[in-house]
């Protein structure tokens, strides 16, 4: 039988990501291609514990439908340690516990845009969630990276020069791909000129925690005095992205129309995955945890430039600073062709994500290619390096 696929969906492609990460699983690859977390970075042994206590003691409330917002417990909880550590939250906001960051990023858009409306998005920016927005069949605007985050002189012509922008969505923290922190002079300028257009911001921070050089930087939300910011969280990558736990804070109007949203696509968050978050983040030393996991990565990464700086540099290609997170945004010297370069790498067995996925303009032309160091060893990440330069 032939299928005839919705207009939404006709057009929209496998992530290269995804195909990547097919020859990234096989041992004889290097995965430079994957976002997973490093396998020492998994709290195993408490979540094995946890687990079987939560088995033990409150089967039911585990195996059982529950609510859509999310487990009344981790609801109160992130509440208050968001508000108390980082100032996000205030009283015009509520929290809705989410299938991992991906799914609030699927809830804002399918609550507020319709065919045609225009998400403006850095460029380049989360390949998962382009597609999302691609999805809604929304109109993507890519505003250019500098090296301090998004470039606001062209947010403030795009915003000017559009009337249907539904919303900005922006990683500020060790943006993924370019691995790229906004500055805080930046956010307070994404931040005045959205909110006096009107413009909603999707601030999605699922690095944030990561930082290993460095000082923090207030999230945008931190600024929200008029409900212009809806800020995205995440388990993912600082306790497991397998069980696919994420939460949204931002205005309850919004919040609301995503519970009723999220209610047609899987009615709640797996409870039991909420329960093990509640319990890691209360009775375990969660502070000490996110400690280990910066020093985990700070290793990785150095271990990373070391071997950029001895077989990359010399080679013509250079990459875009980072204090965090899991990526490094390379650049290749002009004249060699990106598509062509990926190509190669992965004939040599190593596993690169090629630039033009990111791109918010698929036909746009990239000279780029982002390398995860969480993923591999260090001697496979010693080796992969000395591979792509000598490509």
């Amino acid at each position: 039988m032939e299928l005839n696929f919705s207009k939404r969906v006709r057009n929209l492609k496998p992530s290269a990501i995804r195909e990547i990460f097919k020859y990234a699983e096989m041992p004889e690859y290097i995965p430079f291609s994957a976002g997973n977390p490093a396998a020492e970075a998994f709290p195993a042994e408490e979540i094995g514990r946890i687990s079987a206590e939560i088995l033990r003691d409150s089967p039911v409330a585990a195996l059982q439908y529950s609510t859509t917002e999310g487990y009344r417990p981790l609801r109160e909880y992130l509440k208050e340690y968001m508000r108390e550590k980082y100032g996000v939250g205030g009283n015009g906001d509520s929290l809705l516990i989410t299938s991992g960051a991906q799914q609030t990023v699927d809830l804002v858009t399918k609550a507020l845009v319709d065919p045609g409306d225009i998400v403006l998005c850095e460029d380049p920016s989360f390949i998962g969630s382009l597609n999302s927005f691609r999805s809604f069949e929304a109109v993507l605007l890519g505003i250019p990276m500098d090296e301090d985050g998004v470039n606001t002189e062209r947010l403030e012509s795009v915003l000017r020069e559009n009337k249907n922008i539904k919303y900005f969505y922006t990683i500020p923290n060790f943006q993924n791909p370019s691995g790229i922190t906004m500055s805080a002079e930046k956010r307070k300028k994404v931040y005045e000129l959205c909110s006096a257009a009107g413009v909603l911001i999707l601030e999605d921070n699922p690095y944030g925690d990561l930082r290993f050089r460095g000082e923090d930087i207030p999230a945008i939300k931190t600024l929200d005095t008029a409900g212009a910011v809806m800020y995205v969280g995440s388990f993912s990558k600082v306790v497991s992205p397998g069980i696919r736990v994420g939460y949204a804070i931002g205005p309850e109007a919004l919040i609301h129309k995503m519970v009723v949203c999220k209610q047609g696509e899987d009615v709640h968050t797996n409870i039991w995955a909420q329960m093990i978050c509640h319990r890691f983040m209360t009775e375990c030393d969660y502070e000490a945890h996110l400690e280990r996991l910066r020093g985990i990565y700070k290793h990785k990464a150095e271990v990373l430039e070391e071997a950029m700086r001895q077989y990359l540099a010399p080679k013509g290609i250079s990459w875009s600073k980072f204090d965090g997170g899991l990526f490094a945004w390379c650049k290749l010297p002009e004249g060699v062709d990106m598509s062509d370069y990926v190509q190669q790498a992965l004939e040599h067995k190593v596993c690169v994500v090629p630039g033009s996925a990111f791109m918010p303009n698929e036909n746009e032309v990239s000279d780029c290619f982002r390398v995860n160091f969480s993923t591999p060893t260090d001697g496979q990440l010693r080796r992969g390096i000395e591979i792509l330069g000598s490509i």
